[in-house]
């Protein structure tokens, strides 16, 4: 590898890279923006939608699913996914070359990939000699997986998670009976570390780091420093570190906390997306949002990565949005990619489900289907497609051109009615209120008719949705009934007539 030959210097760059801010950057393109989880895709289909919808629309980047081999499990459960057998690149998603093929054409329209990267555990219970989707076996009782290898000096004693106040139970012990890797030992290290630097040499950007809450935060970062920076010839400027953000679900009382993982990379702020679903499910006044971000208990915006949903939240928490709620889904994900708060956002696309546990859609041979398109840009054949919903890949479009503003101008009804300016790029507003917004308000827009880009879009020189005219003075007569749609009208600069 790079590293090998490069040595000691290397590992200093290295070092150096990581001890920066590098890790907390996602390396997006100019005039890209915000990341869309692409649940269960197969590659050839990420490819495909890199150069046909994400780079044209703006999108900044993808996270997909685990790469490396996990266990067949009956019926064909989405978690399999996260019982990894090996790291080889064999998945129902696509082969090795299939993914480098991925990356290659992802990367040259401008649009990065984030590894959803599982190494605190391998597979849980299953009958001894049980295969991966790449044909390797897992011996579990003897905890024994040959083809990463690991043996069973690579993995904690069994114990199972039962005290969440007691820091050594959640990071020592197993995790629903999944074998709890010792990322304290070397051999662990070297092995998880050589895995990832495979994927940045083939031009990953960066990685989800799944379960950290569960790893020690002094052995995760000895697994950073010996990762090497993107390659240069894949896009990337020189000596970058990877983006890292790590799943860590913060709660009261528990002795694990997201501020020891910030030093290290990005941390997943699942209280944005809960807090947020709160509101726009009505159970707190859109007006208290004036102050929203740190004040409201999150961390730091610049250590965040914030979501709505995710693919646990939206199958295990009643009280997160997710598509099933259409039109409070898509207000507060437009929230979310019109505020300065959580400087890397991440949108949900997902397959549709009616039983948590259900796999991606699939023929009769457990083959994942691909999606399909219809003329409107929505998607079929079993698949969601949120990102391409038009008030949300429009809304990306939004937070491209109000890029670096800050929000003036906020406004409130006393009640659920609020709008808001970003700098002079943009305006939004929303109404959550069972009656309607009508109202002469603030847009910071310089003079002009602008479409609204919820309702529909720019197109050939006229709006397809409504228009607003804003008057000298930067004011406009904003609508929006209670009988619409959608409860939010954005406008932006580049969608002025």
């Amino acid at each position: 590898m790079l590293k090998m030959l490069l040595g000691v210097t290397l590992l200093t760059l290295v070092a150096i890279a990581t001890a920066d801010s590098g890790t907390k950057d996602p390396h997006y393109w100019d005039n890209h923006d915000v990341m869309v989880h692409l649940f269960e895709w197969k590659w050839s289909d990420i490819a495909d939608e890199c150069e046909n919808f994400l780079a044209p629309q703006g999108y900044g980047g993808v996270q997909v699913s685990p790469p490396n081999e996990n266990l067949i499990i009956s019926d064909r459960p989405w978690y399999e996914r996260y019982q990894p057998v090996s790291y080889i690149l064999t998945t129902r998603s696509g082969t090795e070359d299939e993914f480098k093929d991925m990356v290659e054409r992802c990367n040259t329209v401008g649009v990065r990939i984030y590894v959803d990267a599982v190494f605190n555990q391998m597979s849980a219970l299953a009958d001894d000699g049980s295969y991966g989707t790449a044909g390797s076996q897992a011996y579990y009782s003897i905890r024994s997986w040959p083809g990463v290898p690991y043996t069973s000096d690579d993995f904690h004693s069994s114990c199972s998670i039962t005290d969440y106040t007691n820091a050594t139970n959640v990071r020592d012990c197993w995790l629903d009976g999944l074998a709890d890797l010792d990322q304290s030992t070397e051999d662990v290290r070297e092995k998880v570390a050589a895995y990832l630097n495979g994927l940045i040499e083939m031009g990953v950007a960066g990685f989800r780091i799944d379960a950290a809450k569960h790893m020690w935060p002094e052995d995760l970062e000895n697994i950073y420093d010996r990762l090497e920076t993107l390659d240069i010839y894949q896009g990337f400027a020189s000596s970058l570190s990877p983006f890292l953000y790590q799943e860590v679900i913060e709660s009261s009382g528990e002795a694990i906390t997201a501020s020891e993982y910030t030093d290290l990379g990005r941390v997943t702020e699942f209280a944005h997306g809960s807090q947020l679903s709160n509101c726009f499910m009505g159970n707190n006044d859109l007006r208290w949002l004036i102050n929203w971000g740190e004040d409201w208990g999150l961390m730091s915006s610049d250590d965040a990565l914030v979501f709505i949903d995710n693919h646990d939240t939206q199958r295990s928490d009643s009280s997160i949005l997710t598509y099933k709620d259409a039109k409070a889904y898509k207000m507060a994900v437009a929230f979310m990619l019109a505020h300065p708060y959580g400087t890397v956002p991440r949108v949900m696309s997902s397959f549709s489900f009616t039983d948590s546990d259900a796999g991606p859609p699939a023929d009769t041979d457990g083959s994942i289907l691909s999606p399909i398109f219809y003329s409107d840009n929505s998607c079929g054949n079993g698949w969601v497609c949120e990102h391409r919903w038009r008030q949300i890949y429009n809304m990306v479009a939004f937070r491209n051109a109000v890029k670096g503003t800050e929000l003036y101008e906020w406004w409130d009804n006393e009640s659920n009615q609020i709008s808001f300016c970003r700098g002079s790029a943009g305006f939004v507003a929303f109404n959550l209120d069972t009656w309607d917004l009508q109202q002469t308000l603030q847009t910071c827009l310089s003079a002009g008719t602008y479409c609204d880009v919820i309702s529909g879009s720019l197109v050939d020189g006229s709006c397809t949705g409504k228009s607003v005219t804003v008057g000298s003075d930067g004011t406009a007569y904003i609508e929006l009934l209670t009988t619409e749609e959608d409860g939010v009208l954005a406008l932006h600069v580049n969608a002025k007539l």
